[in-house]
């Protein structure tokens, strides 16, 4: 057996911050972040609201969207870097929210590729006889690892969550083939510091501002197009397709400059490449489902279409998958 998408959803926070508002927090302006990331809004959790809270609602009507009840999930993989705690996992949080009984719950730790390599761990799962139904989601809040008088960091990253339900299928049909990837020596191009056990809670860690996500932008750049354009060859090859075959691509959001780059390097035109970082900003694990969701309801791929998501992250990991819509 092999896995398939029956359902999809997505949920977005109502409060926005546009760039005519980080005029006012940062040395910065709309033209400036425009030309240099494509974001005009990101969307932003308002304050008390968990990860879990966000997972809920797309989860919801990802699961609407399938006609599936939540007991009839056996599995729900959650990727995320924002997480409700650092323990329990958000997922067992989400389980709960849902009242999804028989599934047993896990959260995937690799930042802006966690929904592919969740989405990785669930088809798996399922093509063992493990499950029969999954539900598979990318969820953050970004907004509380984001230090907005860091220029270089509060323009890009929003909130939002996306869900998908996976079930079985024959062989063929849904996920034909998955590439995941990571490289442990690159972490410090994009990292949060603390808390942890490199760097354990104290006033220090809070005074120095390591509580916050830093990035190095431009070697992150060089790196995501080059690595997303090769993983994602790999991907078409490994499933005896080639980059005509394809419908749409639904890159990782993070950047218009990278999403151009790797549209141009893969040689798709701007139709065939799926963009609403405008509308988002960069959510992480969140941004692919999203998308994805976004795009099933514009009607920009049918049924039997093939469609290639990419993504890349902190880690670094990075990875690419191919499916029958």
């Amino acid at each position: 057996m092999a896995s398939k998408i029956v359902g999809l959803g997505m949920f977005a926070p109502q409060k926005k911050l546009t760039n005519y508002d980080l005029e006012k927090m940062v040395e910065t302006n709309d033209s400036w972040i425009m030309e240099r990331t494509g974001i005009r809004v990101r969307r932003i959790a308002e304050p008390g609201a968990a990860n879990s809270d966000l997972a809920l609602i797309a989860s919801q009507r990802a699961l609407a969207d399938a006609g599936v009840r939540p007991e009839e999930i056996d599995l729900i993989v959650l990727g995320t870097c924002s997480p409700d705690m650092v323990l329990p996992s958000t997922a067992c949080f989400l389980q709960m929210k849902l009242g999804a009984t028989n599934a047993w719950a896990m959260d995937v730790v690799a930042a802006c590729s966690g929904f592919l390599y969740a989405l990785g761990v669930a088809d798996a799962q399922i093509r063992t006889g493990r499950a029969k139904k999954a539900l598979v989601i990318g969820s953050e809040v970004l907004s509380s690892l984001i230090d907005y008088t860091d220029r270089s960091t509060c323009i890009l990253f929003g909130d939002g969550a996306g869900a998908a339900v996976l079930a079985e299928c024959e062989e063929g049909d849904g996920i034909l083939s998955c590439n995941l990837q990571s490289d442990g020596n690159l972490w410090e191009l994009i990292h949060v510091p603390g808390p942890g056990t490199v760097n354990p809670i104290s006033p220090d860690l809070i005074s120095r501002k390591m509580i916050y996500l830093r990035m190095l932008g431009n070697e992150t750049f060089k790196h995501a197009v080059t690595k997303m354009g090769d993983v994602a060859l790999k991907t078409l090859s490994d499933a005896g397709y080639g980059i005509d075959d394809v419908a749409l691509l639904v890159p990782h959001q993070a950047n218009m400059r990278i999403i151009s780059a790797i549209g141009k390097r893969l040689g798709l035109t701007q139709d065939r490449v799926f963009v609403n970082l405008d509308q988002y900003g960069n959510t992480s694990a969140a941004s692919i489902p999203l998308a994805l969701a976004e795009a099933k309801a514009q009607g920009r791929f049918q049924p039997g279409d093939l469609v290639l998501l990419v993504a890349f992250g902190a880690g670094l990991t990075w990875g690419s998958t191919l499916m029958r819509m």
